[in-house]
Formats: C-alpha cells, structure tokens, sequence
C-alpha cells in the first residue's frame, strides 16, 4: 500500500495491509495470532469515512504467549512509523489518550477481559447468557490474518453460535418479550395515547427484528448498527418496510395492521427453522379485548418443551441483552456476568 490513498479506505482493508506490510515484518519469527476482532465499528464492516473523525486508523491485535508480551510490544512501539496509507498509527478521543493501533496480549487474558470467560475451552451456560450480543459479535467478527498459535480459530469456532438447547431458550426468550407488549399498540391508541401507541410499537419492532437475527444465528448489534445489521440480512427488505410502515402509520388500527403483516411473516419464519411443530402463524384476538396480536407465548412455550430440564429451569429473563439495556453493564464483562448470575439463581 502507497504512503497515501486518496478517499475512504475500510478498516478491515486498512489493518489487513497494515499488519502485512509492517507489523509481521517487525514480528518476524515470532509465533503469534493476528487479527481484527474486538471493538469498533470496522470489525463489523460498518465503519464509513464518518468512523474515521476520531479513535480510528490501521489497527492489528497481536497473541502470543504470555512471557512474550512485554518484549514484543516494546519492540513494536520502537519499530511502527507515525502513519501508514495516509492514516496515523497513533490516535485517540477526548476520552481515550492517543495510542497506537497494535495491542499485544495472551489470548486468554483478552478474552476474558472482553468476554467474561477463555472460549478456547469449555464454555457454560452461564458464560453464554452472561456475554452481550455486541461483544460475541465482535469476536466472531472481523478477520483473522495470521493465527500461527492456532488458537484463533478454535475460539471462534466455539462461538460461532449458541449450542442448541441455549439457543431455542433464547429464542424462547425472545418471543416472551414480544408476547408481553403485543397489545399495547392498540390499548394505548384506544385512551387516546398515540405517541404511547408509536412508543411501544417502536419497541417491538426492535424485538422482532433481533429475532429474526437470532432466528438467522447472528448475534444482534447493538443500538446503532441494529438496523444497518437487519437490512444486511437476506430476505429482510419487506419485513424491514414493514416494520417502517408500522412506525409511520396514523393512528393504531393502521399501525396494528402493519405489526400484523409482520407478525405473521416471523411466525413464518419460526415454522421454517423446524426447532418445534408448526405452529399456526396467523393472528389472533388478544382475548376478548380488539386487538390483533400473533400470541408471542405460544412460540416460546413450543421451544422450551424442546430443549433439556436443565435449560428449561433457568429463570425466563434470558441472555443479558434481553433483560438489560445498560451500556456501562454491557460493555462490562464483569458486570453482565454478575447480573446474569443474580437473574439466573435458584430461588
């Protein structure tokens, strides 16, 4: 890569370049790991020139053994030079101090830092339901470029997914959100609260679509990637205009209606994943009341009739991202994994 590249170049593109033109050679024989996996918003290929006005430029985590880190990366910062295809190697944020873009550690310390656990060995139901959607995203994300102590792949492999009994639960989880606002649409619309109605509506939306992001094994973004992650989605555009509809519409039967074509579209979409027996996927009255729901409880209770005693027993909340939305927890290991531990108790 030239010394500068005129436009936006992406970060995986970027780092990719960036560790085989400097940083292996400075490496040299050293067995080692390298990748782009972890935060920001170029691990998950959403990073645009925006991304690039702060904290951002070429990037490389580098894993070796532990006894190696402190030399390695003493030798790194000697050796990196000040910019690489017209980026700086340095950089920062008002609330980061500037740094340089190679990070070297033992895998299983930065993992545990990320994750909560070392997913290179046996990972528990704890640990699945304690990491936050964003951060297994972001490990199983990215792209490896060297993984000469063969760790990488295995780690990753091991989260590439929940193990099944812990993904219908969550799954199970997730359709319990949905059953329990599925009337509110309608009932504050009924008392004359429409923004109540738009409110709550916007909030199920959200459900449905890490739903189908979870019906499809991808571990949801957070917040602000959420929609970009759905719309990547094959197959999504017309639930996706759906869902817009729904949030556009005037008044809640409009609004209903639209919930409603979706509703049965993600039923649909259950049936076709085969983890239960069919299910009817229309809608149906909300007991004597006038509002059309699709009946969130009767999927979820069809997936924990498949799964072990054992998953069946955990407490209903599910992984943390569905009985958390706190940021200073999420992106906490300690802390998700603390409050998933206290949810997950028996009583």
């Amino acid at each position: 890569m030239s010394d500068f590249v005129p436009g936006f170049v992406p970060g995986r593109e970027l780092s990719r370049a960036f560790y085989t033109e400097v940083v292996q050679p400075l490496i040299g024989e050293v067995a080692h790991g390298a990748a782009l996996i972890g935060p920001g918003s170029e691990v998950l290929a959403f990073d645009t020139e925006r991304s690039a006005d702060h904290d951002w430029g070429p990037r490389v985590l580098i894993f070796v053994e532990p006894s190696l880190v402190g030399g390695l990366a003493a030798r790194l910062d000697d050796g990196l030079p000040e910019r690489f295809g017209g980026y700086p190697t340095a950089f920062g944020s008002d609330r980061n101090p500037v740094h340089h873009g190679v990070v070297v550690a033992g895998f299983g310390s930065w993992a545990r830092a990320r994750l909560g656990f070392d997913p290179r060995g046996e990972i528990t139901t704890s640990d699945w339901l304690g990491a936050s959607w964003q951060r297994l995203a972001e490990v199983t994300s990215g792209e490896v470029f060297h993984d000469g102590l063969g760790e990488l792949g295995r780690a990753r492999a091991n989260l590439r997914w929940y193990p099944g009994d812990v993904w219908r639960y969550v799954l199970a989880c997730q359709w319990r959100r949905v059953a329990q606002m599925e009337s509110f649409p309608g009932r504050c619309g009924e008392v004359g609260d429409d923004l109540g109605s738009v409110v709550v509506t916007a909030r199920l939306v959200e459900d449905l679509m890490r739903l189908c992001l979870l019906m499809r094994r991808r571990y949801p973004p957070y917040a602000k990637w959420l929609g970009s992650a759905f719309a990547r989605m094959s197959g999504s555009a017309e639930l996706g205009e759906m869902f817009a509809s729904a949030l556009s519409a005037r008044g809640w039967r409009e609004r209903e209606e639209h919930l409603c074509r979706a509703y049965e579209r993600v039923a649909a979409l259950h049936n076709r994943l085969a983890l239960t027996e069919p299910i009817d996927g229309s809608v149906r009255m909300y007991f004597d009341r006038p509002f059309r729901v699709i009946g969130g409880d009767r999927f979820a209770d069809a997936l924990l009739a498949t799964v072990g005693p054992a998953v069946r027993s955990l407490s209903p909340a599910g992984s943390i991202d569905q009985f958390c939305d706190s940021t200073d927890v999420l992106s906490h290991s300690a802390r998700s994994h603390t409050l998933a531990r206290a949810i997950h108790a028996p009583a």
